[in-house]
């Protein structure tokens, strides 16, 4: 892969985004990292640095989504026309249905769903312009199929499936590229920052969750990925065999999403 590309970050001050600024920071690329901790943002920043990358730093919430086209802009001046975007932030969930606030709802559809239409309805013409690049997409396992105590997070990581290859087929001659990265379980904090149904913070590490590969083996399939501009990458453990049962058996697939009790 050619050194100097220009690549944006969203959700990358820990885990999967991190792992992958880091990797891509091996390769001398021209990093934009997002995240809503400032502080911790920054010590990645300084790490890829170090492995060899320029790196800019832009803090923001992605919850916001008033100032989401402000927040692109700033990307865009930061190194000149973007080449890769990687729309990682979102946050988990942990409440069923009835049991969930739509203030939760509603949050974790804007940050997951709404916060990368936003931005890449501000970016996409950009690019077109550049002469193309490429989307990747962190949606998960959760948009291929509903899982309880996640009915918002499902539907969220659902409906990125629906924009974006909307978008790949719509701009394809235009050299974009869209790139949907599908984690199964990997070794995050996402559960200990999921939301509860009443909106608090869930607080502790699944017990699923914790058995998975790290963000590190994540970044290695996701950043290959990329490279490659593959449509889809499945990046995960045995869970994700729960895909293909989906797929092509989907009545079991339903009788086993039934029985799961929790995480």
């Amino acid at each position: 892969m050619p050194t100097n590309k220009t690549i944006w970050i969203t959700g990358a001050s820990s885990g999967i985004g991190e792992a992958c600024a880091h990797a891509f920071a091996r390769e001398k690329a021209n990093l934009i990292l997002t995240s809503t901790r400032a502080d911790r943002l920054a010590e990645v920043q300084q790490e890829c640095i170090r492995l060899g990358a320029q790196c800019k730093i832009l803090p923001y919430d992605l919850s916001n989504l008033e100032d989401v086209d402000a927040l692109t802009d700033k990307a865009l001046a930061a190194f000149g026309p973007i080449d890769i975007v990687f729309l990682n932030a979102g946050i988990s969930q942990r409440g069923k249905t009835t049991e969930t606030d739509f203030a939760v709802d509603r949050k974790i559809m804007d940050v997951n769903f709404f916060s990368p239409v936003k931005i890449t309805k501000r970016l996409l013409p950009k690019m077109i312009e550049n002469g193309g690049g490429t989307i990747a997409v962190t949606s998960s396992i959760s948009g291929k199929f509903g899982f309880p105590l996640r009915s918002a997070y499902a539907s969220s990581k659902f409906a990125l499936y629906g924009f974006f290859e909307t978008v790949h087929a719509e701009y394809y001659d235009d050299n974009i590229r869209v790139v949907m990265v599908c984690p199964g379980r990997v070794k995050t904090n996402i559960s200990f920052n999921a939301l509860e149904g009443d909106g608090s913070r869930h607080g502790q590490m699944d017990a699923g969750q914790e058995k998975g590969i790290t963000a590190e083996q994540a970044a290695l399939k996701i950043v290959q990925a990329i490279h490659r501009q593959k449509p889809e990458v499945l990046v995960g453990g045995k869970e994700l065999l729960m895909v293909y049962i989906k797929r092509f058996f989907p009545g079991l697939s339903r009788r086993i999403v039934r029985k799961i009790k929790n995480t």
